[in-house]
């Protein structure tokens, strides 16, 4: 709203189906910072996505994993699933959050790690495509 973040959405890449789980104005006992999380709303769009992925997609994209998102347990168990796929995954974690899932994820020696930063943010798309190809980089 006027150029102010008052909220954060679920979507799901291959219906289209949007909605705000996380919004200043929601009253809800789960609260990350100034926002409160409709939990029923991350289920019922994020799980169906992510279950979807898991059959269908090739490569499965989750943005992102953070305090908002690991406060569904079902979420987390999908995620922890997702992890042992043999399916391509790209995932943005919150880099400050110390979540046990999220602790998890830093130590596999499966994934390759990529810092987002000002000055890379334009060239990780290609190196991401590099490293699904197999490409060395």
């Amino acid at each position: 709203e006027n150029g102010k973040r008052v909220g954060f959405y679920v979507l799901n890449w291959m219906t289209k189906e949007k909605k705000i789980f996380a919004h200043k104005d929601f009253e809800s006992k789960i609260r990350v910072g100034r926002y409160g999380v409709d939990i029923n709303v991350l289920e019922e769009v994020g799980i169906k996505a992510l279950e979807e992925a898991m059959e269908k997609a090739d490569i499965i994209v989750i943005d992102e994993v953070g305090k908002m998102e690991v406060g569904s347990k079902k979420f987390v168990k999908v995620v922890r699933e997702i992890l042992e796929l043999d399916k391509h995954l790209i995932m943005t974690l919150h880099k400050k959050s110390r979540t046990p899932l999220l602790q998890e994820i830093r130590r596999r020696d499966d994934i390759r790690m990529l810092e987002v930063t000002p000055i890379n943010r334009n060239l990780l798309p290609f190196k991401i495509v590099q490293l699904i190809k197999g490409e060395r980089l």
